[in-house]
Parts: C-alpha cells; sequence; structure tokens
C-alpha cells in the first residue's frame, strides 16, 4: 500500500515538473510541497532559524535557475531538492568555519508535544529533548546527517543514499551502527546519572 502511494506521489511530482518547465506556478506548487521537508533537513544540520530559511531559500532559487536541467533518474524530485540542500549546508560550513549547535533553549526544540503538559511532564520532557539533540550533536557530521535526513526530513534509504553519495547499503548499516551507538550512549549516561544519586 505505502508503494501504491509513494508511486502516486512521484507521478504526481513527474507531471508537476512537466508542467513547471512551461508555467511557474507549477514550480510554485512543488515548492509549497517540499518546503517544509528542505527547511527541517536545513535546520537541523545547522541550528538557526534565520540561517536556515536563508540557505532553504536558496535551494529554491538554485532549483529553479537549474531546474531545465533536472533529469528524472527514477528518484523522487526531493532527493534532488536535498542533494542541492546538502551542497549548500556544506559551503555554508565551510564559510563558517566552525560547527555551530543547535540551541537547547530554542522554542523549536522544547515544542514537541501537542497537549499541554504539566509543568513536571514538561520538565522532563524538556530534559530528554535536550538530552537527544546533546547527544545526536556529539555524534561525527555523516552520523548526525544520516540520522537527521531519515527522522527529520523522512527520505527513504535509497534517497538519502543519493544525497550523501552512498549506496543503500551503506546507508542502512550507517544508521543502524548511529542508533546503536545512540543507545549505548543513552545506558552509558543513564547508568552514570543512576551512580551519582546514589
Amino acid at each position: 500500500m505505502a508503494q501504491i502511494w509513494r508511486d502516486s506521489t512521484c507521478d504526481d511530482d513527474r507531471e508537476l515538473i512537466q508542467r513547471a518547465r512551461e508555467d511557474q506556478e507549477a514550480f510554485g506548487r512543488l515548492y509549497q510541497k517540499y518546503l517544509r521537508m528542505v527547511y527541517n533537513y536545513v535546520y537541523y544540520r545547522i541550528g538557526h532559524v534565520e540561517e536556515a530559511e536563508d540557505i532553504t531559500e536558496s535551494v529554491f532559487l538554485h532549483a529553479l535557475l537549474n531546474f531545465r536541467k533536472y533529469q528524472d533518474r527514477g528518484l523522487p524530485f526531493s532527493a534532488w531538492l536535498m542533494k542541492i540542500a546538502h551542497n549548500l549546508v556544506a559551503n555554508w560550513y565551510r564559510r563558517e568555519s566552525k560547527n555551530l549547535r543547535v540551541s537547547l533553549d530554542s522554542e523549536e526544540t522544547r515544542s514537541f508535544a501537542s497537549q499541554a503538559p504539566s509543568p513536571e511532564e514538561l520538565m522532563e520532557s524538556r530534559e530528554e529533548s535536550e538530552r537527544i539533540v546533546r547527544l545526536v550533536r556529539s555524534l561525527p557530521e555523516e552520523k548526525q546527517q544520516a540520522l537527521i535526513l531519515r527522522y527529520a526530513a523522512g527520505l527513504k534509504h535509497r534517497e538519502i543514499g543519493e544525497v550523501m553519495g552512498k549506496s543503500t547499503t551503506a546507508v542502512k548499516v550507517l544508521l543502524h551502527r548511529t542508533i546503536q551507538t545512540l543507545a549505548r550512549q543513552m545506558r552509558l549516561e543513564e547508568e552514570r546519572r543512576t551512580d551519582e544519586k546514589r
């Protein structure tokens, strides 16, 4: 069932792409469809709202300017956009020449609960969110990127491979090892915190 939906989505994109070659309004629909995905990826890679907005706009400007060069190679249009986003984020890091971190006090980091929690629940969920963000940010850049592409941008293994220049199998192995590493780090941190309470 999911594969049928995926194919239908790709077909919808193919139709929009064909129309967008002649009509900018159709490109606007592609922009609206993928704006959140691209922004989420960029934001989680660099951790700053204004820069993420600027880079996201640059992704779509680059896509628009190079749209006639786009070729359907069997991957979703989103993979092409994410490859552009990946390149622009890499350029941004080169320019900044420092590794910026997501602010653990940012509203985006804290506002993941849909219901109004109690103060105790809010404190626990905030601490857990901060802990996960901190642990992810402690990983090597390649592992961070794979996690963000998979869980923040929602890309499939094959699409991640296209963005990162890896095979689907290599992406699966990388994600598996990264998740094992995170689980081990969380377990060790939990043991350390338990020992400190004794």
